[in-house]
């Protein structure tokens, strides 16, 4: 069965994203775009437009146009929009990268996606120097100051005049973030224009942000729910974006307060600081309408208790990276009557379907199932990787999404469970793969598998179950002299991924479950 949006469909605006988003930028003149709430770095509307034009300017002359890609990592401040877009504006894709990797994964992220020019907050230019010249980009870029990295702010005031560049927003990819999917080890996702640009109205057909709105961004640009669903759809609105470098609960309530923001972005971990954190009442919050929750189920009795401290309604919203990223919301005109813990209606021009894990079936009225989509905002595909894709998005344009959702008679949708072996800490996602190949590499290791467990600050965090090399025996006769011990073998793993991806518990058994084709059985150590 095909299940269709309730919203009536919309019409997807031709152009680019640059031109759809910033298109009225230098109508608002003056109007604050984007502030920075721990420096008071402001940029307004005029100041990002004629920016981005300077900046594409530049950069056109480094190299960057259709065809090539541009990496930007750093945190949240006003100038990642006059990169970011300044280096879509050449023709570029743009691959965000989170800044807590490190050097290794730097790297492996600048090789893949062939960047030519990497962008970077002078926080992280150290070790972002130190992955280009081991990837090869030469062409480096800060925002603010760094020895061996031209200033952005300099290509700012050389006053360039932006390159003339025609493409086909259907075909032309805007942005390649990495999703590790529904498995395995992170892909670079294909992301068009058309699809952010169509992912955007969607959005806005239900949740219309206005000129007036204050939006608060403490959730990463680098994420593509920070991307799309506040940059882009803020700034698309004329609204002014409130930044924060970091996360962290008395910035962001005093941000509320101080900018008197309307719109608040929320992540599970953020809901439950706001429904425990003793001194939330020393804050004005008053001035917020609506909160929106997603990167992660979030607890229905939590949002609650966090409601009554905001003194607005949170609610929830569904997607996914592949999906640039929404295909699900909760429109504000229904906040009090769709029932907490759902993730509310099929944006508009967006089909789905409930499939039966089992028998590839669709799955029967009211009963579970995995949840197809079919839309505007599907990605373009798996970047260097045509099996992935094909295993992801199946005949007819569905994008398989690995979760198990519930539709009720009104056309709302709940998550009931995950099919995917996908670990989400704090919203970001853990690959398991990744985490057990590193640790098949630690020479007390003899197997290895991860899990998602559930963390309290977290929601969800890997634990490893481990087989030491001391339980059957070195191979070859080669091993440590002593096993290995729990915190040993964190800190190990601590010291070669992001913080992220730390694994927070290790179990260790004598062998791991597997199936006869050598499948981990993760059910089974869940």
């Amino acid at each position: 069965m095909i299940y269709r949006s309730s919203l009536a469909d919309i019409e997807i605006p031709r152009g680019s994203l640059t031109g759809h988003v910033l298109g009225r930028a230098r109508e608002h003149g003056d109007k604050v775009a984007l502030v920075d709430a721990t420096t008071g770095e402001r940029l307004t509307y005029r100041e990002l437009a004629d920016g981005v034009d300077s900046v594409a300017g530049a950069l056109a002359g480094l190299g960057a146009g259709p065809g090539s890609v541009v990496a930007i990592a750093s945190h949240n401040q006003p100038s990642y929009a006059t990169a970011l877009f300044g280096a879509l504006a050449t023709g570029a894709t743009v691959s965000p990268v989170n800044p807590v990797l490190t050097i290794d994964e730097l790297t492996r992220h600048l090789r893949a996606s062939r960047a030519v020019v990497v962008v970077s907050s002078d926080q992280a230019a150290e070790k972002v120097a130190k992955a280009a010249d081991e990837a090869g980009v030469t062409h480096r870029v800060v925002l603010g100051h760094h020895d061996g990295f031209v200033p952005l702010a300099r290509l700012v005031a050389a006053g360039h005049q932006p390159p003339a560049v025609e493409l086909d927003p259907a075909v032309a990819v805007a942005m390649l973030p990495f999703s590790s999917g529904t498995t395995g080890t992170a892909k670079g996702v294909m992301l068009t224009h058309r699809n952010l640009v169509a992912n955007i109205e969607q959005n806005a057909a239900a949740w219309p942000v206005s000129r007036d709105d204050v939006v608060a961004a403490a959730l990463p640009f680098f994420h593509i729910y920070g991307f799309t669903i506040i940059l882009n759809s803020a700034l698309t609105a004329g609204a002014t974006i409130v930044t924060l470098p970091r996360y962290r609960l008395p910035a962001f309530a005093r941000m509320v307060q101080d900018y008197q923001v309307t719109r608040a972005f929320l992540a599970p971990p953020m809901v439950l600081d706001i429904a425990t954190a003793p001194d939330l009442g020393d804050y004005d919050l008053s001035s917020l309408r609506v909160a929106i929750c997603g990167a992660a189920p979030l607890d229905v009795s939590l949002a609650e208790r966090a409601e009554e401290r905001l003194g607005c309604l949170i609610r929830q919203g569904y997607g996914m990276t592949e999906a640039s990223p929404g295909t699900h919301l909760v429109p504000d005109a229904e906040v009090s009557t769709i029932p907490a813990g759902s993730v509310g209606r099929l944006v508009p021009n967006t089909e789905a379907r409930l499939v039966d894990p089992t028998t590839g079936q669709d799955a029967p009225p009211g009963e579970p199932g995995e949840l197809w989509v079919r839309g505007p905002q599907v990605m373009a595909g798996y970047l260097d990787n045509p099996t992935a894709t094909v295993e992801t998005v199946v005949a007819g344009g569905w994008l398989r999404t690995g979760d198990i959702l519930r539709v009720d008679d009104d056309g709302v949708f709940s998550v009931v469970d995950r099919l995917k072996e996908l670990i989400k800490y704090k919203g970001y996602q853990v690959a398991p793969a990744e985490l057990e190949a590193l640790l098949l590499t630690h020479p007390g290791v003899l197997d290895a598998a991860v899990v998602g467990v559930p963390h309290e600050e977290g929601g969800e965090a890997p634990k490893a179950f481990v087989t030491r090399t001391d339980a059957r025996g070195a191979p070859d006769g080669v091993g440590p002299t002593a096993a290995v011990g729990a915190d040993e073998l964190m800190g190990w793993v601590a010291e070669r991924v992001a913080p992220y991806k730390k694994i927070r518990y290790v179990e260790f058994v004598d062998s791991i479950p597997r199936s006869p084709t050598g499948k981990v059985l993760r059910r089974l150590l869940r």
